[in-house]
């Protein structure tokens, strides 16, 4: 019997690019005018899966990502570093989708899939900053959770121990199966794409990207099934739509803003004691220090 993990990965909007074009009159992201890319700790979340299934024999890893049909791309690319298949949960029905509706939509996702052994998703997206979503699907799924973690100390077939990083320091924590985990951006990079495994999942696609490009692949996967990235609606998963995006929602986004620092004035000091001592009363009467 394989020791199933599930990794969740989203494909965020890059948030180093907000421009006057970047939320919608309903205070949702306009993800359409940002470019897309793998959210960062996503990947270190990937990372951590493909050294456990290095260290756990006949260990599979699966992605589940939530968004528009082109998050597939976030599946291949996760193949491409070692991941074995993935499932894209697109529907309408998620849009603006709050961490509520969204941990509520992927726990259907989870259970949908079956038994597993762990969960593993990144500390936070950069486009919500929130490091909400993981808790939360922990709650739903009913699941024992490690967050922040940065190493994996030890691990087997029955237990795994984590290294989590805290305010002032670390711990080492120990949890049995099922468990999920939420990776720190401090845990290690993601490997490179795998030459061997690029070649052997170039031509994945989801059914929303055959259409797309008007191409019958049918034959092809009947052949690869490996080629077959499921796509999954909310109806698939049986979700209740009252749960599911700006419905399930209670939080609402007011306004985004991209805040740029500026130098208005400097200050040219003398190695002087007397200089210094009245920068750091001007830096305390000023509150910035003390």
């Amino acid at each position: 019997m394989s020791f199933k993990i599930i990794v969740l990965a989203k494909q965020v909007p890059d948030t180093r690019n907000i421009g006057k074009d970047a939320m919608k009159e309903d205070g949702t992201v306009n993800r359409a005018a940002l470019p897309a890319i793998f959210n960062p700790e996503d990947l270190n979340a990937l990372e951590m899966a493909l050294h456990i299934k290095d260290n756990i024999k006949d260990a599979t890893i699966t992605i589940i990502t939530m968004g528009p049909s082109r998050a597939a791309e976030i599946v291949r690319e996760s193949m491409y570093r070692g991941a074995d298949n993935g499932v894209v949960v697109s529907d309408r029905k998620v849009a603006g989708s709050d961490t509520l509706a969204t941990s509520y939509t992927i726990a259907q996702a989870v259970k949908k899939l079956g038994k597993f052994d762990l969960v593993i998703a990144g500390r936070q997206a950069i486009d919500g900053d929130t490091a909400q979503v993981g808790p939360q699907t922990a709650e739903k799924l009913e699941c024992p959770q490690i967050t922040y973690a940065e190493e994996v100390v030890m691990v087997n077939e029955n237990k795994i121990q984590i290294k989590r990083r805290l305010e002032n320091g670390v711990e080492v924590v120990e949890s049995k199966y099922p468990c999920l985990i939420t990776v720190h951006g401090s845990a290690k990079e993601c490997r490179s794409r795998n030459a061997k495994f690029l070649m052997k999942f170039k031509k994945a696609k989801s059914n929303s990207e055959l259409q797309e490009l008007g191409q019958d692949y049918s034959a092809l996967w009947n052949e690869k099934p490996y080629l077959k990235i499921d796509e999954w609606s909310a109806a698939d998963i049986m979700a209740e739509d009252s749960r599911l995006g700006l419905t399930g929602s209670p939080t609402k986004v007011k306004k985004i803003e991209n805040v740029v620092l500026t130098q208005k004035e400097s200050k040219v000091l003398t190695p002087k004691d007397e200089d210094i001592n009245d920068l750091m009363k001007e830096l305390i009467s000023s509150h910035i220090l003390g």
